[in-house]
């Protein structure tokens, strides 16, 4: 009976020179050895060399990506070096190849990240819109609640009052806006009336010998008006400037800041009432947690509330001594214009402008009027 050889039928793994299997076997060899892989590493990362085991050299099973064709590039690192038995067994049951962690985490070079500490954006936004969706229901039953009269608001006596003279003014305010833009659209009109009367005159007393110092006076005359008109309406004007820029932009803002604070103050009592109804119903282990968790929204809602509410007292108080020293000057400057040009008093009319910096200019005009160049 002959001798059996040393080598198993199992184990005679045809290589080529370069290591890599053959194309006969390699479709068997790999639907053995997928098995065999633990999750996460595929057939395309492994890649098995088998010398003889005739040879002293022992096989060897690495795991990484294969080399491009043509490079020289040795495998990074080596799993397992199995003895001739090993590797029979390694042919013979396609499930008993082990690859430790190790392997697993040299694959890839670089940090490794765990999954549980990967972030998912669409779950952060389902997270904002059902805090977004509770703290809007919560303020909706309140606002109701106090419409109805069943709920109970946190009231600040002095700076509502405040906002409440604040409120008033503005309207006030806006109305005399209102009143002196008409009134300067109405001057306009009868200052380019006088100017084009002024120059029908002129032209009249040119042609006209027999009336030629009649026609004279009343053409001098309309443009001294025009030119004191348009000096009047440069005040009046600048009047409005600062009166707009005051209503629309200085109150405007303070109101601002008082909405956030009215909406600060809903939530507030929003929340307030939240405590108030949990701390009230029975306290046990599942209610204890959610009024732990109330109390802490609570204070940081209330610490919101103090916050915007000493804001809006800052304002308050800023915007009035704006107020009036703004309103000062411009009353001022609105009386003295006004007397000075129904009393013919031209030279007290431009000193009037001059003591508040004011420069005329002809609306869409870059060039002076002949009015101004006289």
């Amino acid at each position: 009976m002959a001798q059996e050889s040393p080598r198993n039928s199992a184990a005679e793994i045809p290589v080529t020179s370069n290591g890599q299997l053959e194309d006969s076997h390699e479709h068997s060899f790999n639907r053995d050895l997928k098995c065999s892989l633990p999750v996460g590493l595929g057939l395309s990362e492994t890649k098995i060399t088998s010398h003889g085991f005739d040879s002293t050299k022992e096989g060897v099973v690495e795991a990484g990506p294969f080399p491009a064709k043509g490079s020289s590039a040795s495998p990074k690192s080596s799993v397992i070096s199995p003895s001739s038995a090993a590797a029979s067994r390694l042919a013979g049951q396609g499930c008993d190849l082990i690859i430790p962690t190790v392997a697993r985490a040299q694959q890839k070079s670089g940090p490794v990240v765990l999954a549980d500490e990967v972030k998912n954006p669409a779950m952060e936004k389902l997270e904002l819109v059902r805090k977004w969706s509770l703290n809007t229901y919560k303020c909706t039953r309140q606002i109701i609640s106090e419409k109805l009269g069943r709920g109970s608001r946190t009231v600040d006596l002095e700076l509502e009052a405040q906002i409440d003279v604040l409120r008033d003014n503005k309207k006030k305010y806006e109305n005399i806006l209102k009143l002196a833009q008409t009134l300067s659209t109405q001057l306009f009109q009868m200052v380019h009336t006088q100017r084009q009367l002024g120059d029908a005159f002129a032209d009249l007393s040119l042609k006209s010998l027999e009336l030629h110092e009649e026609f004279g006076y009343n053409a001098d005359t309309q443009k001294l008006l025009a030119k004191n008109g348009e000096t009047l309406l440069g005040a009046i004007n600048f009047f409005i400037a600062s009166v707009n820029t005051l209503v629309n932009k200085t109150i405007e803002d303070t109101l601002l800041t008082v909405k956030q604070y009215e909406s600060a103050r809903v939530e507030y009592d929003a929340y307030r009432t939240d405590l108030e109804e949990l701390n009230l119903g029975p306290r046990d282990a599942n209610t204890l947690p959610k009024i732990e968790q109330s109390q802490q929204l609570f204070q940081v809602h209330k610490e919101k509330y103090d916050k915007m509410r000493n804001d809006v007292s800052i304002k308050l108080k800023f915007l009035e001594e704006n107020k009036v020293k703004v309103l000062h000057n411009q009353l001022v400057l609105f009386h003295n214009a006004i007397a000075a040009y129904f009393a013919g008093n031209q030279k007290q009319l431009e000193q009037t402008l001059k003591q508040f910096h004011i420069k005329l200019k002809t609306p869409g005009a870059d060039a002076p009027s002949w009015l101004e160049e006289q």
